[in-house]
């Protein structure tokens, strides 16, 4: 009997590793068959700047994304991060701009707010047991009114001030490229390698027997709303390096986009399943399919009918993948 235990943990573990690489690679396969699909569609789109354009636009959206994977597995949602974005960035520029702080001390408040923010939505949403829906959607609405406030309602331009920070390059990829894959590849390690992670896919699962076992959920679920809102701080700071500006409208549409990454990649909207690897490959996925788009001459209206049916289209697969899984575990 004692035998027998550990060969059926080896069996689970291949069976997992199995399941995993196969929704890695499917993923590969749909995002290579995107680019293959736009590379014979137009002459221009198979290039190295192309891919490299895509890979300056996307790092505020995989550290977003990353957080709000993590935020879904846990069965919440944080409707706030697009404006939180718009408000740190709104920080950013007025402390560079207004209040003349030096740019370390610009950057700690810009995370600052960030922090705020998202220990706003997990206190107040655990404390009083409230939907994350609800109160998120209040902080979308706080937020936003408070990049208005500290901005005038008026767009802060900050030069160079902190244009190293997109303009660093590591093995010729971006400072910010390089940091949201090293968030991605934290974020998945944290989530299946450490009790952590494994706590916040039990709790998506079943939060009450999470509770009966002796675990309080209400920290732990801060505590994801306090790192998805320092994720969001930083993709705050890349976007206004990279525009060399503060938009009090920033960020607006940014929790769809977030929302869509993850579904795309097969994090579930009731919880207890994500991937913060596969939530990457959905903004690849939909980066791609906007560039693709744009290189085509597709209008706006096009693209974003499109990016709506691949989403619908991604989640009527994983539902029939999981019935599929249920019928043959």
């Amino acid at each position: 009997m004692a035998q027998a235990q550990p060969d059926q943990l080896s069996s689970a573990h291949r069976l997992e590793w199995r399941r995993v690489l196969t929704d890695y690679l499917g993923m590969a396969v749909a995002l290579g068959a995107l680019i293959a699909v736009f590379s014979l569609s137009t002459e221009h789109f198979f290039s190295a700047t192309t891919f490299r354009t895509i890979a300056n636009q996307i790092p505020a959206a995989v550290l977003i994304a990353t957080g709000m994977t993590l935020v879904l597995i846990m069965a919440e949602i944080d409707l706030s991060v697009g404006s939180v974005l718009g408000l740190c960035s709104a920080v950013l520029g007025v402390a560079l701009t207004r209040w003349n702080w030096p740019a370390w001390a610009a950057l700690l408040a810009a995370l600052g707010a960030g922090l705020v923010c998202g220990a706003f939505n997990g206190i107040v949403s655990q404390a009083w047991r409230l939907p994350s829906f609800i109160v998120t959607l209040g902080m979308l609405e706080m937020a936003r009114g408070g990049a208005h406030a500290v901005t005038n309602s008026q767009t802060q331009y900050i030069g160079p001030a902190i244009d190293w920070i997109t303009s660093t390059e590591l093995a010729g990829f971006s400072l910010p490229f390089v940091l949201a894959v090293l968030m991605v590849v934290v974020g998945q390690l944290v989530l299946t390698r450490t009790v952590f992670g494994r706590y916040l896919v039990a709790i998506g699962t079943n939060e009450e027997a999470v509770r009966l076992s002796g675990i309080n959920p209400r920290p732990i679920k801060q505590v994801v709303f306090v790192l998805a809102g320092l994720l969001v701080a930083l993709a705050a700071i890349i976007d206004t390096a990279r525009f060399q500006s503060a938009n009090p409208n920033a960020g607006i549409g940014f929790e769809l986009q977030a929302i869509a990454a993850a579904v795309i990649g097969g994090t579930s909207l009731m919880g207890g399943r994500g991937s913060v690897v596969s939530t990457f490959f959905g903004v690849l996925i939909i980066a791609v399919l906007n560039s693709g788009l744009a290189a085509v001459g597709a209008k706006d209206e096009m693209k974003r009918l499109v990016t709506g049916a691949v989403i619908v289209v991604a989640v009527v697969v994983d539902q029939y993948r999981q019935q599929l899984a249920r019928r043959t575990a």
